[in-house]
């Protein structure tokens, strides 16, 4: 008993010391977080920036930051809680929150074949057609590849302050978060069965024949608002901030940042996904006029039917 808990106390010890060295080796830029474990996720962040870039050049595929984007904001909160050995509870619950996100995310993409050669997402395939290649490259490396991993990285951030505030215990405005967060994780979810089953319905009626009546989704949540998964997508990482407020008492720090850009990146994907809709589907403009683009129960976003 005792030489198996000696053992399992030496394979601890070599787990920290390893950690702690890919951590150090991760230090590798002057920034001014340089010494603390987002510095070390700033410096993983871009590391898997690069290697998209020229994973794209070399594959011609453009889904690389996709495939990464349901992924690194557990492993940054991951490199934050291990930092402090798992004794904050904040930052546990907010890892936890972000993990539980990321399983969501990865599977939803997994299932619609995102990982596999040739699952590159068609918004890319419809940018480049209404691009120069020189154009498209120039997107490729400073928008896609560089700014939308500055932007993951952005919107995880709100654990930095959870972790320079670590001592403060947890208050009302945590659990608040803890409840919106998950509230939107689970209608996220349904979102996300209720398109996958409208998708497979129609592949098989394609498949079979037989003309498809509703070629595009206005049922189940997708009823009160257009985009339902983006509309939680944002307020998620919105609730997300509100840890790091109820952390250091600051209404307004730089770490709010990531999801007020994250709202930005979801205006553009969604301006772009209505317009390939719009041309798809002639009848997608009654349903672009009668349900609001975002935000459910109200008219925000409708356009008046031409």
């Amino acid at each position: 008993m005792a030489r198996s808990h000696l053992k399992a106390s030496r394979l601890a010890l070599e787990d920290d010391v390893a950690l702690e060295y890919f951590m150090n080796s991760l230090n590798f830029i002057n920034h001014p977080l340089v010494g603390t474990p987002y510095g070390s996720a700033l410096d993983l962040c871009i590391v898997l920036a690069t290697t998209c870039w020229v994973l794209s050049i070399l594959t011609r595929e453009y889904s690389w930051v996709d495939r990464l984007w349901s992924v690194v904001p557990a492993v940054y909160c991951l490199i934050v809680a291990s930092d402090l050995e798992y004794q904050s509870a904040r930052v546990n619950v907010m890892t936890v929150l972000a993990t539980m996100w990321a399983i969501r995310l990865t599977f939803n993409y997994a299932r619609k074949g995102g990982y596999w050669i040739g699952g590159e997402d068609y918004r890319w395939v419809y940018l480049r057609k209404q691009m120069s290649s020189l154009q498209f490259q120039l997107m490729n490396v400073i928008v896609v590849a560089i700014g939308q991993m500055a932007v993951v990285w952005l919107f995880t951030s709100p654990i930095h302050q959870a972790w320079a505030y670590a001592e403060r215990p947890m208050g009302w405005l945590d659990f608040v978060a803890v409840v919106v967060f998950l509230a939107l994780l689970a209608f996220e979810s349904i979102a996300d069965v209720q398109m996958w089953r409208f998708q497979q319905n129609k592949k098989q009626l394609v498949q079979e024949g037989v003309e498809v009546e509703q070629p595009f989704m206005d049922s189940g949540l997708f009823r009160f608002c257009r985009h339902p998964s983006y509309f939680c997508e944002m307020g998620m990482w919105v609730t997300f901030y509100a840890f790091a407020v109820s952390a250091s008492g600051q209404f307004w720090h730089w770490t709010g940042l990531g999801c007020v850009l994250l709202i930005l990146v979801f205006q553009g994907s969604t301006r772009l996904a209505e317009q390939i809709s719009s041309e798809k589907y002639p009848a997608y403009s009654k349903y672009q006029a009668s349900v609001p683009k975002l935000i459910p129960f109200t008219r925000l976003g409708c356009i008046p039917e031409k």
